[in-house]
């Protein structure tokens, strides 16, 4: 027998796993229905871009519901900050090095690796994937009860779409996130007997940031502020290693990044649409009077830099890139306007998902179920650190290979690739990443103690890369 790779092994683990248990993968619900799901995802949304969680600029008014009427978490992070990896990993439950997405040039999740709307389907759900999904083949592969979905990343104005699987992409008019919203509603509104799992995935605020031609003039004399470390950068970024400074993010190095200003209300203006279209859903559950029945879930597949350090875009270890928003409402599970300060992940959400829709959770998952948290419920052992890893170098934006560990206090990162360099911040004492820490005298135990245990959550998870 030909000897297997690490890679096949685990899908060879996983499919062999779930042909043999896929039936009994559901159990016994507790009484009542199963609650209905849907699934709101942005593009590079960063956690503090919303009025809920203190932004005093932009406005979110229907999406600020969500957290009203729910629990907002308020350490949600991705454990690779990039579109395709961190969207297989909401889809699948394990970690980039696991599915084999680890970068957007290979954007294609295994075909015998079941995803989370193949769970809920084989349970009775009625399934549906409206938007984007910046995986290779758009999702054309997998089973969907409804499909209305784009290749790539999609234009924002008079966009190519196909309806179903095997359609054909025409040209619908409009701004995209409202053409995608207004067939979500259309086929939530259509007759059903079964239980439903919505995903709908906006464009929006994905680079270019086109507005919708309603909001043109939105925020139109407003001054957006720069970040504390704006000016650090033009410093050569002072404590930061190579690998930060040279990494070609800056604002005003390209002709759509020109200037903060400019950029960031964009920016702001398109998450203001998806606001609106969130509303829209919202109403349409109400009228229907499916609203309390139906759980809801808000998040983006990565943060976003607006300024600090004078960087745009994602990709590395460091705060604004890592933290996403995550709301969720549910009245019959969730106090209103809870919040959560345990650390949880995009991992998490596809178990989370399954235990509410009373699926058993595949054993080969890596994320917990947060349905204890929303019951306002702390498990003595829910983590305390965890993984971050990126891939995608040489790429776009020449951030070089890294990963780290992150606990409640220390941040600890290994551009691991020569030249090596790291970065060590104390959290509680410096949130905004100032001092890196690391080589400094006094941080030798404390770099060592991270750096065995970074190897040891390579390890519990499966890295093929460990030596």
């Amino acid at each position: 027998m030909p000897e297997l790779s690490f890679q096949m092994l685990i899908r060879f683990a996983i499919t062999t796993f779930a042909v043999a248990n896929f039936a009994g993968f559901f159990t016994a619900c507790q009484a009542g229905a199963r609650p209905n799901i849907i699934i709101f995802m942005t593009d590079d949304q960063r956690a503090d871009a919303l009025s809920c969680a203190g932004n005093t600029i932009l406005k979110t008014p229907h999406i600020d519901r969500l957290a009203h009427e729910g629990m907002r978490f308020r350490n949600m992070f991705v454990t690779n900050s990039l579109c395709a990896p961190s969207r297989a990993t909401l889809l699948t439950g394990v970690y980039s090095h696991v599915h084999g997405v680890i970068d957007n040039k290979n954007r294609r999740i295994p075909k015998d690796m079941p995803i989370l709307s193949d769970y809920l389907r084989e349970a009775g759900y009625e399934v549906a994937f409206c938007g984007k999904s910046h995986v290779a083949g758009a999702l054309r592969d997998r089973r969907w009860d409804y499909y209305f979905g784009y290749l790539g990343q999609g234009a924002y104005l008079n966009p190519r779409i196909a309806e179903g699987t095997d359609g054909k992409d025409a040209m619908y008019s409009g701004y995209m996130d409202d053409i995608v919203t207004d067939k979500a509603i259309a086929w939530l509104n259509r007759p059903r007997t079964k239980p439903f799992c919505l995903f709908l995935w906006f464009k929006a605020p994905h680079r270019p940031w086109t507005r919708a031609p309603r909001h043109q003039d939105l925020f139109k004399g407003i001054n957006i502020p720069k970040p504390p470390t704006y000016d650090l950068r033009a410093q050569g970024s002072p404590g930061k290693p190579r690998a930060f400074h040279e990494a070609d993010n800056k604002i005003g190095s390209f002709p759509d990044v020109a200037s903060l200003d400019t950029f960031v209300k964009d920016y702001y203006a398109t998450i203001v649409a998806v606001d609106e279209n969130v509303g829209k859903v919202i109403k349409a559950l109400e009228k229907s009077g499916i609203l309390d029945k139906t759980a809801i879930f808000y998040t983006s597949d990565n943060g976003f830099f607006l300024g600090e350090w004078q960087a745009f875009d994602k990709r590395f270890m460091h705060e604004p890139s890592i933290r996403v928003p995550l709301l969720v409402r549910y009245p019959p599970l969730i106090k209103a306007g809870s919040t959560c300060d345990k650390m949880v992940l995009n991992l998490d959400i596809a178990p989370t998902i399954l235990e509410l829709a009373g699926i058993a959770i595949p054993k080969h998952m890596q994320g917990r179920s947060l349905v204890p948290l929303l019951e306002g419920e702390t498990p003595s052992d829910w983590r305390s650190e965890w993984l971050y890893e990126y891939y995608e170098y040489p790429g776009p934006h020449s951030v070089r290979k890294h990963r780290g560990i992150r606990t409640e206090r220390y941040k600890f990162i290994h551009y691991y690739e020569e030249p090596q360099e790291f970065e060590l911040y104390d959290l509680q004492n410096d949130p905004e990443e100032h001092e890196n820490l690391y080589g400094k005298p006094g941080s030798e135990l404390l770099v060592k103690q991270l750096r065995q245990r970074l190897e040891e959550l390579r390890k519990q998870t499966r890295d093929p890369d460990l030596k």
